[in-house]
């Protein structure tokens, strides 16, 4: 048995989680307590990753979903779902600092596919992840994603993302068939 996936709970996100879900993103990406995983972006942008707003946006989103991970009744992952036409796109995802390197973020991306797959029947999962994070991009390439080399702006100057600590971020395009 996986023990990573013993005792965890998938649901969406509802209102009442909005608070939690900040937290635990911004305890994922920034901050000093980012730097407890492997996951922090502590090093190239400071300031916020997401905010309220953008979370309940996710949330009452008709063609998304922000789908929840609990485990004992503990908000500890998430990531979001948004139905694209042909193809589902997949962002927001945060686990823990404290869980990261557990296999956690596997059994969620394999829960993410699937609900993807069923929910609206797409064959591709897109995601955009910045282009200097080659860690994290290859962990994404043992998922099974692939590199399209398709970039498109960092948003400079928009301090909901983030503010940038170096002047070449750039999102890439990754993408997986889904069976």
């Amino acid at each position: 048995m996986d023990t990573a996936a013993t005792g965890l709970t998938f649901r969406d996100a509802i209102d009442a989680d909005v608070d939690a879900l900040v937290a635990l993103i911004e305890s994922a990406y920034r901050g000093d307590s980012s730097r407890t995983g492997w996951t922090t972006e502590a090093d190239i942008l400071e300031g916020q990753r997401t905010d309220a707003e953008g979370v309940l946006d996710v949330i009452k989103s008709p063609d998304s979903r922000l789908l929840t991970v609990e485990r004992d009744g503990v908000v500890i992952a998430c990531c979001q779902l948004e139905h694209r036409g042909v193809y589902a796109y997949f962002g927001m995802f945060a686990v823990s600092p404290q869980l990261q390197g557990t296999g956690l973020g596997k059994v969620i991306i394999a829960e993410a596919e699937r609900a993807a797959r069923e929910t609206w029947g797409v064959r591709e999962m897109h995601m955009t992840v910045i282009s200097v994070r080659e860690d994290l991009i290859a962990w994404y390439e043992r998922r099974g994603y692939r590199r399209t080399g398709r970039m498109t702006p960092f948003p400079y100057g928009d301090e909901r993302f983030g503010i940038p600590q170096r002047d070449d971020l750039q999102f890439e395009l990754l993408v997986k068939e889904l069976a």
